[in-house]
């Protein structure tokens, strides 16, 4: 007698699949049709054979070389607030807010997981707009897929259990068969029910039904079962197949409904949107806010007791320290401090036009989208190594400085091993981006002040080395 198989299948609908009305997407590339927040002024299409389009072109080109318009929105421009507690830059002004992240995806909502989208979540919760956030959707998806996983290990558990039932009944049954066989009669199973089967005491046992109970089986999993052979009629192996047709949602959906209201979401609040008050900020990391102010020169950093903003070379000074815990003092500063390395790779994948986000989710320093985080997944992962091979860290003489910086380089294999691995199981590629670290700009060790922020930046050099997991039997030549 040979074990019968348990396959679980989803019943199919009958007709075609029933339309819901979603809510339309927003069109991002409108919304984010800036990829920095900064003005661009295009020439108009050339069209050679065109004497019209021809003067048109020459005369917009000679226009702007002569009157050249700027590419920096109007005054006043965008503000931050320095915020020693985060050890980032906040900008509360809405419209900045908005601006700063559709042109570039620049930080975070402090109350939100990426795009500052709580205004729109709270109207949404007090009844005055419809649709859902990008953030709703992705929480309701993973609730989704958590019930969903929660629901199928429980029917596999199920089936599990009623296979063990078939197989303990089926041990019996072949002990009274063969004692049957001996003595020449009919034995019944002992603990027959309503739907347990008799067994004679015949040799042939392949056509031996199924002793669990159908109607328990379809009332616990809420399905349909049917038995049917493999095709070929000397097979003699039943398989059970459970349908399920989703009978235990809509016994979910009632019991949902019956609920009292003291368990149901509470209704919406009828208020007017303005007197909502917008309770999220922007936060920008240090090197965003730095390349923004610096870079662009499209925002203004200041204190939050003080009016006038700081300076460029003032900034620069505050964030080495603070990319330090406790902060240092600028004559402890270091040639390759945190912030300056973050940074100059930083600045050398926006000048590119890579969207940079924060990668700690990877177990990396950033990752590269290619449009921005709406549009598609990142497609590299950033990880940022030191680089000391000027002359002068190796001539230097000291046994201590030799030794942090053997230190700083050395990375154990099962490191790269890891981190590679992590990428490779999330479809990104691993890129290492090594920051050549020049020596102190003068010979007395003044590590600190610079007054000459581009002098002082252009002296770091940033080497790219792609990394891709090698799979023998997918990388066969």
């Amino acid at each position: 007698m040979s074990t019968p198989h348990f396959e679980i299948s989803a019943a199919r609908p009958d007709g075609p699949p029933k339309q819901t009305n979603r809510p339309r997407k927003p069109n991002y590339n409108q919304i984010h049709s800036l990829p920095l927040p900064l003005i661009i002024h295009l020439l108009p299409a050339l069209i050679p054979h065109n004497p019209l389009s021809v003067a048109q072109f020459i005369w917009s080109y000679l226009s702007q070389v002569w009157f050249r318009p700027s590419s920096h929105p109007p005054l006043p421009r965008y503000k931050g607030y320095l915020s020693a507690e985060s050890r980032s830059v906040h900008v509360i002004d809405p419209v900045a807010v908005q601006s700063l992240w559709a042109s570039g995806f620049f930080g975070k909502g402090n109350l939100s997981r990426s795009e500052p989208s709580w205004m729109d979540r709270e109207k949404r919760r007090r009844g005055l707009i419809a649709g859902e956030t990008s953030e709703e959707v992705t929480r309701k998806r993973r609730e989704e897929r958590k019930e969903f996983k929660k629901e199928r290990a429980r029917k596999e558990r199920e089936v599990i259990e009623q296979l063990l039932q078939y197989e303990g009944r089926a041990g019996l049954h072949s002990d009274n068969a063969k004692a049957a066989q001996m003595n020449n009669q009919t034995v019944v199973d002992p603990n027959h029910g309503q739907n347990a089967p008799k067994i004679t005491a015949e040799p042939v046992f392949d056509n031996l039904e199924i002793s669990a109970s159908e109607e328990t089986l379809q009332r616990i999993i809420g399905g349909t079962v049917t038995h049917h052979h493999d095709g070929n009629p000397t097979n003699s192996d039943h398989v059970r197949r459970v349908h399920f047709t989703g009978q235990a949602d809509d016994q979910e959906a009632a019991v949902q409904a019956n609920r009292p209201a003291s368990f149901s979401q509470p209704p919406p609040i009828s208020v007017s949107q303005d007197n909502i008050m917008n309770q999220e900020h922007l936060q920008l990391t240090l090197e965003e806010a730095f390349f923004l102010a610096y870079g662009l020169g499209v925002l203004d950093i200041q204190h939050e007791d003080k009016e006038e903003p700081v300076s460029n070379a003032s900034l620069l000074l505050l964030f080495r320290q603070w990319s330090y815990f406790p902060p240092q003092t600028p004559e402890a500063l270091r040639m390759d401090d945190p912030f300056l390395l973050s940074y100059v790779v930083y600045h050398h994948f926006r000048s590119f036009g890579w969207v940079i986000r924060p990668g700690v989710k990877f177990a990396v320093d950033y990752l590269l989208y290619n449009r921005g985080p709406v549009f598609a997944h990142a497609e590299f992962a950033v990880m940022i190594l030191p680089s000391y091979s000027h002359p002068y860290y190796s001539q230097s003489g000291s046994t201590t400085q030799s030794q942090d910086i053997a230190r700083r380089e050395r990375k154990p294999w099962w490191w790269l091993h890891c981190v590679n691995r992590v990428q490779s199981q999330v479809r990104k590629s691993l890129l290492l981006a090594f920051v050549e670290v020049p020596p102190p700009p003068t010979e007395d060790g003044e590590r600190g002040v610079c007054t000459d922020v581009g002098a002082f930046l252009k002296r770091y050099q940033v080497r790219e080395m792609n990394i891709k997991r090698w799979i023998p039997n997918r990388s066969r030549d």
